[in-house]
């Protein structure tokens, strides 16, 4: 048995340093745990229109009369053809901006045929109310009519010209059975809707794109920044050290959220000035921890000896001393990450982060927070639950990297 923990211990050792790195972070379950979490939540967020329910753009396709439905909600819908041009999208379109749908949809209690008509009693959430009666001719339910031409029918078909200016006629049995067939649907609602009659489901899908993609530009943009600014000040120290630390301290004292609301007004509302003014807070964290690193690394042999061979300090920093340094940095980015997706929630349940009707988990929160003391608290409580888990799933990520990072913890094992 200890030939066999020996030899164990062995192959745990063996290799380089990252690979050793990777093996003692996949043997930690909640490491693993929280990169299965980000992965399928940065799969989702990719596909986003693909799958969510409503892949109209921004999943912002609003039925006031289905207002903060229950979960599981189910309802029919008559899609009526839409008389104006729509866009058409490829997959790839699809998948980043959503699609345009070629018709409208109107929820409905029940319908009935007449003649060349369907008549419809329209969905009313309150049944003692008076029900709303409309009429829609088959013809403009099922095609594009040109508008120069309305449709005429008989007692059994009808006539009509199509918008390309190709003249039709079709039976008007057959009109109704393909409106049966094709423009009357099912809908159900897997987490119900919010206040404004959306999908709620498709509104979480979209609000994970935006609370990653805040994750991924302001840790680049302090990426840049803090390394850039730390690796200076470390490397050559002097004058250049006092400025870029006189810098980072004045920029230390001023409460992160209080600069980001400062640059949001400057920069203006919006989705990628919110993620510019965040990255810009975010890299004070990074600058000291790459200076700090850079002090110790910059007095090693291996650095005279580049010094001595007349390499650039561009290549010393770039070339030999950063690789050396990539473990805190990662770390810290790890760290930042989930204080991007916090900062982000908060300024847009302040209203002045991203901008309706563009989805964000913390605006999501805000529309509905006078929820919670009712009985549909979860309009506010899924949303807050998935920037939890997000966060938590980051945070967790960060502990275990910097324990399979740290070269001392092979020793304590």
């Amino acid at each position: 048995m200890e030939r066999k923990a020996s030899k164990l211990e062995e192959i745990a050792r063996s290799g380089s340093p990252w690979q050793i790195a990777i093996r003692r972070l996949l043997s930690d379950w909640v490491a693993v745990v929280s990169l299965v979490f980000i992965g399928v939540t940065a799969v989702v967020a990719l596909l986003g229109y693909l799958i969510a329910s409503d892949s109209t753009p921004y999943s912002n396709s609003q039925h006031l009369e289905l207002t903060t439905c229950k979960p599981g909600f189910k309802v029919q819908m008559l899609q009526v053809h839409k008389q104006e041009d729509v866009l058409d999208r490829t997959w790839i379109g699809k998948m980043m901006y959503g699609e345009e749908l070629p018709y409208r949809e109107i929820p409905l209690n029940s319908y009935r045929f007449v003649d060349g008509y369907i008549e419809i009693e329209e969905y009313n959430p309150i049944p003692e109310s008076t029900p709303i009666v409309t009429k829609h001719s088959l013809v403009n339910v099922l095609y594009r009519i040109h508008p120069d031409f309305k449709p005429e029918y008989t007692s059994d078909s009808a006539y009509f010209t199509l918008a390309n200016g190709q003249k039709m006629s079709r039976s008007i049995v057959d009109l109704q059975q393909q409106v049966l067939s094709e423009n009357i649907v099912n809908r159900k609602f897997i987490l119900g809707t919010d206040r404004f009659g959306r999908d709620l489901f498709s509104r979480l899908i979209i609000g994970a794109r935006v609370s990653l993609s805040v994750g991924f530009i302001a840790v680049g943009i302090a990426l840049i920044i803090g390394i850039v600014l730390g690796a200076l000040a470390g490397f050559i120290r002097g004058w250049v050290d006092d400025v870029i630390m006189w810098f980072i301290n004045v920029v230390w004292s001023v409460p992160t959220l209080l600069m980001v609301i400062a640059l949001t007004m400057v920069i203006g509302k919006g989705f990628w000035q919110i993620f510019v003014a965040v990255g810009l807070t975010m890299w004070v964290d990074m600058a000291r921890v790459v200076r700090g690193q850079v002090l110790s690394i910059r007095e090693k042999e291996f650095v005279e000896a580049a010094t001595v061979l007349g390499f650039s300090r561009f290549r010393i920093i770039f070339h030999h001393i950063l690789p050396n340094i990539f473990g805190p940095i990662i770390i810290v980015s790890a760290s930042n990450f989930a204080t991007a997706i916090l900062i982000e929630a908060g300024l847009s349940f302040l209203g002045i982060g991203v901008q309706p009707p563009i989805p964000s988990w913390g605006t999501m929160i805000k529309d509905h927070y006078g929820y919670i003391i009712m009985d549909k608290a979860y309009l506010a409580i899924l949303p807050g639950l998935a920037i939890m888990m997000l966060v938590l799933a980051f945070n967790l990520l960060g502990n275990s990297l910097q324990d399979a990072l740290d070269p001392k913890a092979v020793e304590r094992k």
